[in-house]
């Protein structure tokens, strides 16, 4: 259930997929006979200098994969003085979080218990100290994931023993992950939606997303709440990124939720060159989805993005290991982009342009 909840996608994970395939019809071109002694890694992103050019993106109910498995990621990110991005259905308090890690730190907000819970959430987040507000737009409701009901997701979130019986055998299974999940609280709730009667549970995620989908028009009260930098999440067209910019977001992200959501839908990667067209340097353009090695990042980057978030790429390591594992994940996305810097010739990941790359024909090229 656990290890399917981080490497499934939506229907026939086509797109999840394609995710990572895309990046394998982009080659690259490099400089022979180019000593590259340092690699410069670091880049800024909304007035902020990350030491990488990649971030943890927002990845919810980390606490089944580990113990305080956010404060554990949170605070290798910080370590790697890059970004950790929180999500709303974190099963631990934001404060926390944001206490964990040095380095800069996203709140992504969902509108799960509606327009009153969401203040909240950003008048604690803002007094917190996060630094953006991350609106993800991708999920008015929950993406067709066909391996919850092979595994029985719902039936061992039931509590019903009738119903969870078919299914307990892979947790009784592990009960090295049972023994620590039970010492972290057992089935978590969501202390950072504090609905009327108490956090939200855990099988409400579904109800409360639907009910409280996102639209354009919400960007203005939630930028006027929030008074800080916006970054909407989830772009996937020309038009989306046009108006995310239109009404106020001071970054995109190029995302399509990892493959979890609308399946069929192009890879990121080849979306992103249509994005750039579209808003030139009105905002930070930003991509996740597919992002597997250093070498990735590096063609993301030279298509034009200013950085790139990680979802699945470390959610593995916090499983495997915890905050050591996230560590360790982070580890090998650096060296493996700094072997290809230096392998293409290229100082520093400011100087990476598309002069370093090939793209397929009929992909759609990026104004100079």
């Amino acid at each position: 259930m656990v290890f399917d909840y981080i490497d499934g996608g939506a229907g026939d994970e086509i797109t999840l997929r394609e995710n990572t395939r895309a990046f394998e019809d982009v080659y690259l071109r490099p400089r022979s006979a180019v000593v590259v002694p340092e690699v410069d890694l670091r880049t800024t992103v909304l007035g902020q200098e990350w030491s990488l050019p990649f971030g943890l993106a927002p990845v919810g109910s980390s606490r089944m994969f580990w113990p305080q498995g956010e404060v554990a990621a949170a605070a290798a990110a910080g370590e790697a003085g890059t970004l950790y991005t929180l999500s709303t259905l974190s099963g631990t308090r934001l404060e926390e979080v944001r206490a964990a890690t040095s380095g800069p730190a996203w709140y992504q907000l969902y509108l799960a218990g509606g327009r009153d819970v969401a203040l909240a959430a950003v008048a604690r987040a803002k007094q917190a100290g996060f630094t953006a507000l991350v609106v993800t737009i991708d999920t008015p409701v929950a993406g067709n994931r066909e391996r919850d009901p092979r595994n029985g997701t719902s039936q061992l979130l039931s509590r019903n023993p009738v119903q969870m019986l078919p299914h307990v055998a892979q947790v009784l299974g592990r009960p090295r992950w049972l023994l620590d999940f039970y010492r972290d609280g057992g089935l978590m709730s969501f202390p950072n939606v504090v609905l009327p009667d108490g956090p939200m549970g855990y099988g409400d995620i579904g109800k409360q997303l639907g009910a409280s989908a996102v639209a354009w028009g919400d960007l203005e009260w939630i930028n006027a709440a929030w008074g800080g930098p916006l970054v909407v999440k989830g772009v996937h067209t020309a038009d989306d990124a046009r108006q995310a910019a239109d009404l106020g977001a001071k970054a995109v992200v190029v995302s399509n939720h990892g493959g979890r959501q609308l399946d069929g839908v192009a890879p990121t990667l080849r979306v992103l060159p249509e994005v750039l067209d579209a808003v030139g340097d009105r905002v930070e353009v930003l991509l996740d989805s597919g992002v597997r090695r250093g070498s990735d990042v590096a063609k993301a980057l030279a298509l034009g993005a200013r950085a790139v978030l990680i979802g699945r790429a470390y959610a593995y390591g916090l499983a495997t290991g915890g905050k050591a594992g996230v560590t360790r994940a982070i580890d090998i996305l650096r060296a493996e982009l700094v072997l290809t810097m230096k392998l293409l010739g290229c100082p520093s990941v400011a100087d990476l342009t598309e002069e370093f790359v090939t793209l397929p024909e009929g992909w759609r090229r990026t104004r100079a």
